[in-house]
């Protein structure tokens, strides 16, 4: 018990250490170039443009935090926040790794795991990335053209992800997954412009709810 407390005071401390340090990185860009070109956005433009995007990605943020954090654990949540990118990379690789496992993202196992494979996406994403800017440069001008035939491909890069690992966890929990799929169409028939951290919210709520009631009603054992 003590040693799995020292552990997870490491990880907040950690974690909190390296999310401030991200933050604070991120604020000093526009501050060194500010700076350096001696050219500062008057206040009332700079607040007059966040007013319109702030609220919106407040809401983001407290949905993702809320959304993502019992499935990644403390660890994964710190790492994923800090790295980025997490709907499209970091959450599909946890829970992935924690299924070849056979472990539950809430238990001590599964936060590891998950951390574990959160860091080893991060290292691997960098490194892909760095060699394939390098070996592409010369090219992507050519392969991202308006006429390349090529290009439309790219539009569907992110659907094919999503639907190559969506489709093990549909095909073996079907019945927790018709209700959130048929949820999320009726809604975006509907409301076609609602964004997309919006929709992961209200997705992940009727599957945990779905979930809910099929335990009750004994149609599903766990």
């Amino acid at each position: 018990m003590n040693k799995n407390k020292r552990f997870t005071d490491k990880m907040h401390f950690w974690g909190s250490v390296w999310s401030i340090s991200a933050l604070a990185v991120l604020y000093c860009v526009p501050l060194i170039f500010s700076l350096y070109y001696n050219v500062f956005p008057q206040f009332s433009v700079l607040l007059k443009a966040l007013a319109a995007v702030i609220p919106i990605y407040w809401g983001t943020a407290i949905v993702e935090v809320i959304t993502y954090t019992p499935m990644l654990g403390a660890g994964g949540t710190y790492l994923s926040f800090v790295t980025g990118n997490i709907a499209n990379l970091k959450l599909p690789c946890a829970m992935n790794a924690m299924n070849r496992a056979d472990v539950k993202a809430t238990s001590e196992e599964g936060e590891v795991i998950s951390t574990i494979a959160i860091g080893a996406s991060a290292i691997t994403t960098t490194v892909i990335i760095a060699v394939g800017v390098l070996a592409f440069l010369p090219v992507i001008p050519y392969i991202t053209a308006e006429g390349s035939v090529i290009k439309p491909a790219f539009e569907f890069v992110i659907p094919a992800l999503f639907g190559a690992l969506g489709a093990s966890y549909f095909a073996k929990y079907w019945k927790l997954s018709i209700l959130p799929i048929l949820i999320g169409v009726i809604v975006y028939i509907f409301v076609p412009s609602l964004p997309v951290g919006t929709m992961l919210f209200v997705t992940i709520v009727v599957s945990l709810l779905g979930a809910f009631g099929m335990y009750k009603l004994k149609w599903i054992k766990e």
